[in-house]
């Protein structure tokens, strides 16, 4: 009998074929892709971030024992803190301005989406919408790991994601799922949610590498 997880990633396999298929994903292993392009990836990544932490919060509060609320919360600060190293990184090597940038509309929509699901949906559903940013970065990054890039700095980003350290994190997360007795029906949920965030983060790189933005500024004073 196939595990919780094992049927939710074979839902996914076009979404998942399709990032890998990217080009902003093909241009970083080969090292072409261009800098203003990983930079702006840099940013949205770091302020998606950001929302993404108040997700697991509202996961931390709702999980159904001690241990699970123990690690969710742990992640807020651990796993985390592994992404955040990366992106000040990025950051100070590329003299980036943070506030400079706002949100853009995927990523907006992204982060609104999980923290809505969060918010108002029961543990099971919550856990299903976070669950793409975890592993799919997880097995994009131990994917790339076989090939490398040609630039240090895309080469860095590719060793974080397919390092032993995040996949630690995203292991105990998927523990969580196939331990989970759920019914078809609330399965089914899960399943969409699943789906619905792995087309956003397929969304996310290609918003990156189109530079996505609102034709008009959301804030005054920031156009960028």
């Amino acid at each position: 009998m196939m595990e919780n997880s094992e049927k939710l990633w074979n839902s996914i396999q076009d979404i998942y074929s399709s990032i890998l298929k990217h080009p902003f994903i093909l241009e970083l292993v080969e090292g072409t892709l261009s800098r203003n392009k990983f930079e702006y990836y840099i940013i949205q990544d770091y302020l998606y971030l950001r929302e993404f932490s108040k997700a697991l919060a509202l996961l931390s509060a709702k999980a159904e024992d001690e241990e699970q609320a123990l690690l969710f919360a742990t992640h807020i600060q651990d796993a985390i803190k592994v992404e955040k190293a990366l992106h000040k990184f990025y950051i100070s090597e590329f003299n980036l301005n943070v506030e400079d940038y706002e949100m853009s509309p995927t990523n907006l929509a992204y982060t609104s989406y999980l923290l809505a699901v969060a918010y108002s949906k029961p543990f099971y559903e919550a856990i299903s919408a976070v669950l793409p940013c975890y592993w799919i970065y997880m097995e994009v990054g131990k994917e790339l790991l076989k090939k490398g890039s040609k630039d240090k700095y895309y080469q860095k980003w590719i060793e974080t994601y397919g390092g032993e350290e995040y996949e630690r994190g995203v292991r105990a997360v998927l523990g969580i799922v196939n331990s989970m007795k759920v019914s078809e029906e609330e399965f089914n949920k899960m399943k969409t949610h699943f789906r619905t965030a792995s087309i956003y983060e397929y969304m996310f790189w290609d918003s990156a590498y189109r530079l996505e933005r609102f034709p008009f500024p959301t804030e005054k004073n920031k156009g960028v």
